[in-house]
C-alpha cells in the first residue's frame, strides 16, 4: 500500500516534512509496515476534508477551522494529533494610529482574514467572546497580497497577518497588535486521516505522527535552513520566516479532551453565526465515535 500525505504550505509540520523527503523521514518510519510514501502538493488547505474524502489523499493537516467545516460538508475524518499551542502564530492587526482599541470597536469594519482559515476561528471566537457576530457585526473579506497596504492606508479597519507576513510587517512598524491569537485560541496544527486508516492501520498513523515529529525536531535545531527553504520557495525574507518559524514549538502532540472541547465551542459558534450550515459534534471525529453524515 501507498500512503498519500497531502501538504500545504500553511501547515509548517507538514511542510517540512515534504521538504525534508530527501531525508526519507516518512519513509523511515513506514518502511518497516510495508508502507511506501507519496506526497500529494495542493495550495488550499481547506480542501483537506474533500481531498480526503475523494481518496486523493489518505493523511493531512491544517489549522482549527478546516476539520469542523469537513465535518459539516459531511466528510469522514479521524483527529490523529496536534501540536503544541501557537499563541504567536499569528495577529490581529491595526493601524497604530487607528481609533479601533478593542474588539468591540470593530463592528461595521471590513477585517480581512483567510477565510476558512485557522483565522476564521480566531476573529469568531474573538468577536463571540465580545458578544459581537462574525455574520453580522463585521465584513469578513478574504486576504490577499494587498491586505497590508489597505490596512496601512486605512481602506480596512483590520487584517489577520500570519508568519513571515506578520514578521515584516511588524518589522515596518506603524501597525499594533489588536489580539494576540494565543489570547483567544491556542491556535494549533491539525493533523487528520480518512476513517478507514486511522481504525483499521493505527499503527500507521502512530508511524506518520512519528515522522512528523522528526521533521519538527529538524526545524527547531535548523531554524535557519528551514527559514531559507520557505523563503525560496514561498518568497519573503529569510530574516522573517526565521523570526516566524521561531515562534512556532515545533512538538507535535496526542489528541486530548481538552481539544476537542474548543474546537467544539469553535463548531458551536460557526453554526450559530451560518459559517457552516448545520451542527456538528467534533468527538465524532475520534477513532472509534460514529461519523458525522451530511444531512
Amino acid at each position: 500500500m501507498t500512503i498519500t500525505i497531502g501538504v500545504h504550505s500553511s501547515n509548517p509540520s507538514l511542510y517540512h516534512l515534504y521538504h525534508l523527503s530527501r531525508l526519507g523521514l516518512a519513509q523511515e518510519e513506514l518502511a518497516p509496515l510495508g508502507e511506501s510514501v507519496v506526497f500529494h502538493p495542493y495550495t488550499n488547505g481547506v480542501r483537506t476534508g474533500e481531498l480526503l474524502s475523494q481518496g486523493v489523499i489518505d493523511f493531512g493537516g491544517t489549522g482549527s477551522t478546516p476539520p469542523v467545516t469537513a465535518q459539516a460538508a459531511g466528510h469522514d475524518i479521524v483527529y490523529t494529533a496536534v501540536s503544541a499551542p501557537r499563541p504567536e502564530h499569528g495577529a490581529l492587526l491595526v493601524p497604530e494610529d487607528s481609533p479601533v482599541r478593542a474588539i468591540a470597536d470593530l463592528k461595521g469594519t471590513t477585517v480581512h482574514l483567510a477565510i476558512g482559515s485557522w483565522q476564521t476561528h480566531l476573529i469568531a471566537k474573538a468577536l463571540d467572546d465580545t458578544g459581537l457576530s462574525y455574520a453580522d457585526d463585521i465584513t469578513a473579506v478574504r486576504s490577499d497580497d494587498d491586505s497590508e497596504e489597505l490596512l496601512r492606508t486605512g481602506a480596512i479597519a483590520a487584517w489577520v497577518a500570519q508568519g513571515a507576513q506578520l514578521a515584516a510587517a511588524r518589522r515596518t512598524g506603524g501597525l499594533r497588535t489588536l489580539v494576540r491569537t494565543g489570547d483567544v485560541i491556542t491556535d494549533r496544527s491539525v493533523f487528520f486521516a480518512r476513517r478507514d486508516l486511522a481504525e483499521s492501520r493505527p499503527e500507521v498513523i502512530e508511524a506518520l505522527t512519528r515522522a512528523l515529529q522528526r521533521a519538527d525536531d529538524w526545524a527547531a535545531a535548523h531554524p535557519r535552513q528551514a527559514a531559507e527553504i520557505a523563503a525560496a520557495d514561498l518568497g519573503g525574507s529569510a530574516d522573517d520566516w526565521e523570526t516566524a518559524l521561531r515562534t512556532l514549538p515545533w512538538q507535535i502532540e496526542p489528541v486530548t479532551d481538552a481539544f476537542i472541547a474548543e474546537q467544539q465551542e469553535a463548531a458551536d459558534i460557526f453554526h450559530r453565526t451560518g459559517f457552516i450550515d448545520r451542527p456538528v459534534t467534533v468527538a465524532r471525529a475520534r477513532a472509534g465515535a460514529a461519523a458525522d453524515k451530511a444531512a
